[in-house]
């Protein structure tokens, strides 16, 4: 079954939880934690070269870094696809970039370029014209029907709440499957947007953000079939890391460590029982070989 099959099930089933990944460590501390699905995040991603979610990155190290994810795990992985790096062109071939390297499904967005971080301020859009015409081209584009095309909207900061809504149903007619207002600001809009927007809906769940902070449980119950949450892994590894050095500089010793983990035990987590049988299963032969 194909990644967007996998998670086109999951939706009819019950709301799907996505931890945000940036590398294959951390999708696999997703699966390990036994949730559904992975979230390729963009800023996490960006993170990980060094900068920030400004738009800094190619469609060609987002779609290579997805690729590596997706590798890693044997769950949906839901990837951000930014503003398709371009026009209803490159968008087209956004989505078959993604699509071969296996993700379910991605979310493109109505920012203009260089597109940021959905709650941080001053963001530019493109008209609405444009942006539908991406949808149009990135729902064109797949090769398969169930790989599944999200429709970001990022109008709630600039043009207000039913703007945002006019464009997640433009874009739900132009050929999405999954609508996603970003950035709402009030729990009425939290409550309002599965009412009135077309389709399922996607949140993004952001601690510190535009949005306010609702459960799983509660985000379920107003009719998201989807909720992201980007930041979870990224957040945490930069307090623990900045804590670890902190520490060490001042006691002047490898400090504890918030996990007790050895070396074997790390790499344990990251499939060492996997392939460690293929050591033994590739030389045994060439062992018997030269003793006959």
């Amino acid at each position: 079954m194909s990644g967007g099959s996998k998670l086109r099930k999951l939706m009819g089933e019950s709301m799907v939880v996505a931890p945000g990944a940036y590398d294959g460590l951390t999708a696999r501390l997703i699966s390990q934690a036994d949730f559904a699905a992975v979230y390729m995040t963009g800023g996490g991603t960006s993170s990980g070269f060094g900068y920030p979610d400004y738009g800094l990155l190619t469609m060609s190290e987002m779609v290579e870094n997805a690729g590596r994810i997706v590798d890693a795990v044997d769950l949906p992985v839901i990837s951000d696809a930014d503003n398709g790096y371009g026009n209803e062109l490159n968008t087209y071939r956004t989505i078959r970039a993604f699509e071969k390297a296996g993700v379910a499904g991605v979310h493109i967005e109505d920012q203009a370029f260089p597109k940021k971080c959905g709650h941080l301020d001053d963001k530019e859009l493109i008209p609405l014209e444009d942006y539908v015409a991406k949808i149009r081209a990135a729902a064109d584009a797949r090769r398969s029907d169930d790989f599944v095309i999200i429709a970001r909207t990022d109008a709630r900061a600039s043009l207000g709440f039913e703007e945002g809504v006019r464009r997640c149903n433009a874009a739900l007619e132009a050929g999405a499957d999954v609508a996603f207002l970003e950035a709402m600001q009030t729990v009425d809009e939290l409550k309002s947007a599965p009412k009135e927007i077309h389709g399922p809906c996607l949140l993004n769940v952001v601690r510190g953000g535009k949005t306010p902070d609702v459960s799983f449980a509660e985000a379920e119950e107003m009719g998201y079939k989807i909720a992201i949450v980007p930041g979870l892994l990224l957040i945490q590894a930069i307090g623990a890391c900045d804590q670890a050095l902190a520490d060490m500089k001042a006691e002047g010793r490898h400090p504890k460590p918030l996990a007790d983990l050895s070396p074997a035990d790390a790499f344990a987590r990251v499939g060492a029982a996997e392939w460690d049988p293929r050591r033994e299963q590739y030389r045994e032969p060439a062992v018997k070989d030269a003793a006959e």
